[in-house]
């Protein structure tokens, strides 16, 4: 994420199906596809899809926690990275996260989820990876937030129904404006899935009380049956 361009990309498995996507938003046009074969895009090391060709590094320390989720055991791992390269022809660095999981979800999931780098007033570099409805105890959870590089885990948040904002437990809120909206809806009776996944930037304050001066990434809402 960054001011010049936002993007995903993604290699997924769901019970052996493989599907690949990638987006882009390059703060006037989104493009997207979604393709169901596994490889259509490169994330191992490198971000590279039709247009778009970087490779990443760690920025910071990585998060890894395993939970409990209904009967069955669920993990993740996010890492803070710095991604350059080009994109549509252009130099870009980008900053982000890498999210490696996996696991044996409930036959019912849905969460909220929210990831996106800035800036504080002081110009520390800012990370952060919020959540609700999965990894979301009240301790030993996913939901950190990154200032230069160092993690720490925050309290329990609560999202808006339009994901325009975060909420702390102490009260302080992230602030987010939406730009262009990624969704999908499936519904193949076994399996089902809605999904919306806005593009946009960020203001306000952090869980934790860390204020951000700007802000880029993603909000999330997603509930599926697998």
């Amino acid at each position: 994420y960054g001011e010049e361009a936002m993007l995903c990309a993604a290699n997924v498995r769901i019970a052996g199906l493989p599907q690949s996507f990638y987006a882009v938003w390059d703060r006037r046009e989104l493009r997207e596809r979604t393709v169901f074969r596994p490889g259509a895009v490169a994330v191992d090391g490198v971000v590279r899809f039709p247009g778009a060709d970087l490779r990443w590094e760690p920025d910071g320390a990585a998060m890894e926690v395993t939970s409990r989720h209904g009967r069955g055991v669920i993990w993740t791992r996010k890492t803070p990275v710095v991604a350059r390269g080009t994109l549509d022809g252009r130099a870009v660095e980008l900053r982000g996260l890498v999210d490696d999981s996996a696991g044996y979800h409930a036959r019912e999931t849905a969460w909220r989820w929210c990831a996106g780098v800035g800036e504080s007033p002081a110009g520390e570099r800012l990370a952060w990876n919020l959540v609700a409805g999965v990894h979301d105890a009240p301790a030993s959870s996913e939901r950190t937030i990154w200032v230069d590089g160092a993690s720490r885990e925050v309290a329990p948040v609560t999202f808006a129904e339009d994901l325009s904002w975060v909420r702390g437990a102490g009260g302080e809120e992230l602030r987010f404006a939406e730009e262009a909206r990624r969704a999908r809806r499936d519904d193949l009776k076994v399996f089902a899935s809605d999904y919306v996944q806005p593009f946009g930037t960020f203001s306000g304050t952090l869980p934790g009380g860390v204020e951000v001066a700007r802000g880029w990434g993603v909000t999330e809402r997603h509930q599926v049956r697998w």
